[in-house]
């Protein structure tokens, strides 16, 4: 690390061919049998989705004859009904883009611009470190164990944040932690730290649609919390992790009204508009999920999760108990020597490719080399050979 706090590549990714970031990882993991890399839909349609997909002709045409404003608004208002997110949708004033990682290039110019420095939640997928890096806005990490206890969260962000923007993401990819867990005063306190101390909160709800229909956590409407508090906020939303649509997806980008005009102008630097077919698409996948309670979705990684947790059960992976159940799995290697760049590569080579955890650790990589993450949105019978073959292989680490 250097004095920024932002990581700098080690000579060997540099001379060697290793690979430097999670996503190279991911586009070697689409080369193998058993793909547990990437948090992408890889899982088949439900009964309802096959409907939806033999109706595609249909949305083309209607996309084609209609108005781009039209499947905006329709993709927008399916999608915050389904969140439950009444402030947002009354605002109008959400961006689309193609994927998070562009919402996540217009929040890094935003910064880059205004010289701002960010505290970002570690672990976290390292995307969003290498996209706000590369643009040149300086990092320093914030651990994740700073908001275990909603009692003492004001006073650990006072204590560790001496940036100009807090960055967190939730739930949090790859833990499933979220602040959820405390109900309304987790994000409550982050809230009233931000508006105290004049920060700029930057928040990535991704994941957000695990937190839906789940019995042991409610996610409130974000938006009136964030609007009524005066706080100055970046959300970025994503329907990429949740829906089959094989990468046809859209993210958006919902900002306080004291920056709106200035990252509106950064937006529209960077893209024009989505593809009108695709939002048509995925507000059909949206009404689908607000009909069947999003059970297509839940219910597949709902199994493909028991199966991990059973297979695995009495190897030297263990399982770690999210606040949310995301659509990956995050797993600690309990062994004394064996590391997850080791254990990943050993894997590989018996065809199954899952992520090491050092890459989430962006500011202190060693730390995740105690964790691996395997992803869950998958054909639950490739899911299930796949798992069977995980356990074989750890077998000759038996404990």
């Amino acid at each position: 690390m250097n004095h920024s706090g932002t990581r700098t590549s080690s000579p060997e990714n540099l001379t060697d061919g290793a690979l430097v970031d999670l996503t190279q990882h991911e586009i070697q993991a689409l080369r193998t049998e058993f793909n547990l890399a990437d948090a992408h839909t890889h899982q088949r349609q439900s009964a309802s989705q096959r409907q939806i997909v033999e109706r595609l002709p249909q949305l083309w045409y209607e996309a084609e004859e209609g108005l781009q404003e039209t499947y905006e608004q329709r993709f927008v208002d399916a999608f915050f009904r389904l969140h439950r997110q009444p402030t947002a949708l009354a605002r109008k004033k959400t961006m689309l883009s193609y994927a998070a990682s562009i919402s996540t290039m217009v929040v890094g110019m935003y910064l880059k611009r205004r010289r701002m420095a960010v505290t970002l939640i570690e672990p976290c997928f390292d995307n969003l470190y290498d996209v706000l890096a590369n643009m040149g806005v300086p990092l320093h990490p914030v651990d994740e164990s700073a908001f275990a206890d909603p009692d003492r969260i004001y006073q650990e962000l006072k204590r560790r944040v001496r940036t100009d923007a807090l960055f967190l993401v939730d739930p949090n990819n790859p833990t499933g932690f979220s602040l959820l867990k405390h109900g309304r005063k987790g994000f409550e306190e982050v809230v009233r730290f931000c508006k105290d101390h004049g920060k700029l909160l930057v928040i990535d709800f991704c994941f957000a649609s695990f937190t839906l229909f789940d019995p042991d956590v409610a996610r409130f409407d974000m938006y009136e919390l964030l609007e009524n508090s005066g706080v100055s906020y970046l959300a970025i939303e994503d329907t990429g992790k949740t829906w089959p649509v094989q990468d046809a997806k859209c993210a958006m980008l919902t900002v306080s009204d004291d920056i709106h005009e200035a990252v509106y102008n950064l937006h529209t630097s960077v893209l024009l508009n989505v593809s009108p077919f695709v939002l048509n698409m995925l507000a059909e996948y949206i009404e689908d999920s607000i009909e069947d309670d999003l059970s297509s979705v839940r219910d597949v990684l709902t199994r493909n999760r028991e199966t991990a947790r059973k297979a695995l059960d009495g190897t030297i992976l263990e399982y770690q108990e999210p606040v949310v159940n995301v659509s990956v799995a995050w797993f600690r290697i309990d062994h004394p020597e064996l590391t997850a760049t080791e254990l990943q590569r050993e894997l590989t080579a018996d065809g199954l490719y899952l992520l090491p955890g050092r890459y989430f650790y962006w500011s202190e990589p060693g730390k995740g080399e105690s964790y691996l993450r395997i992803a869950l949105a998958r054909d639950p019978q490739m899911f299930s050979t796949a798992m069977t073959r995980l356990a074989a292989a750890l077998d000759r680490h038996a404990r």
